[in-house]
């Protein structure tokens, strides 16, 4: 199958080695998989500010960081604009981590032939449109899928409105289902990347990123608490503030297979 074109575009050939990967991860020139979304208008970008004020790895008030903020009329921030201001920025994120883990090869039809995360939990994909069914796609494909169709939502103007506040009246239900397919791939990454990604000390970036992310998904009941399984545990050791650092993930002992293609 074509594997992704703007991967494809990173690669000089052959599997780059970890540090190679730690340097695509933190260099001052970081690709992407997908164009980097920028925010519309001048109350999102402040809002945009807002965000990633916790933006040093391993420190700041994270969980303070998700919640609505209050500007100095205590007036709280329009919700809408909340969920739009952080979905651009973690498909953002989530692209930045794509670049660099495709584009190394850490990632391909041959080490993934399938969407998973780890045996007990196998990803379908389908949009209602490309692909009507649901269908088995290697996790390379899905990703791109998926990454493609969240793309596809962001320019929406419909959806996400350019010079206004107008958002439709399904807007949250979209932002959910984007937070739930994103969710997926952190899913993926930890259960068959995550070694590989420790080694090069990208570790402490994914895991600060997933903790933010799911501290946002969970404040604001984004994601469905069945659709969390893959990383139960270790979200449950994340959000503990006496765990240790991440040494071995802990996964779910679950013991039936699920799959989905929502």
């Amino acid at each position: 199958k074509k594997r992704l074109e703007h991967a494809s575009s990173l690669r000089q050939g052959g599997r780059s080695n970890a540090a190679g990967m730690l340097k695509a991860l933190f260099s001052s020139n970081k690709k992407t998989l997908k164009k980097v979304r920028k925010h519309n208008t001048a109350n999102r970008e402040a809002l945009h500010k807002i965000a990633k004020a916790y933006n040093t790895l391993g420190s700041g008030d994270v969980e303070g960081s998700v919640k609505l903020p209050e500007g100095k009329d205590g007036k709280k921030a329009d919700l809408n604009e909340w969920l739009s201001v952080n979905t651009i920025d973690f498909y953002n994120e989530m692209s930045l981590m794509l670049g660099s883990l495709l584009a190394d090869d850490i990632c391909t039809n041959r080490t993934c032939p399938q969407m998973r995360a780890g045996p007990k939990f196998k990803y379908m994909w389908a949009d209602g449109v490309k692909y009507k069914t649901p269908v088995a796609l290697c996790a390379t494909d899905y990703m791109d899928c998926l990454m493609t169709w969240v793309e596809s939502q962001l320019d929406d103007e419909e959806i996400f409105p350019v010079n206004s506040n107008k958002f439709p009246k399904n807007f949250q239900k979209v932002v959910k289902t984007i937070f739930r397919r994103l969710f997926r791939i952190y899913a993926h990454l930890y259960h068959h990347h995550f070694e590989t990604i420790e080694k090069a000390s990208g570790d402490v970036h994914l895991n600060t990123s997933f903790k933010h992310f799911i501290l946002f998904s969970m404040h604001f009941e984004l994601i469905p608490k069945e659709e969390l399984g893959p990383l139960d545990d270790l979200i449950k050791h994340l959000l503990n503030k006496k765990s240790p650092k991440v040494k071995k993930i802990p996964f779910s002992s679950q013991e039936r297979l699920q799959q989905s293609s929502r």
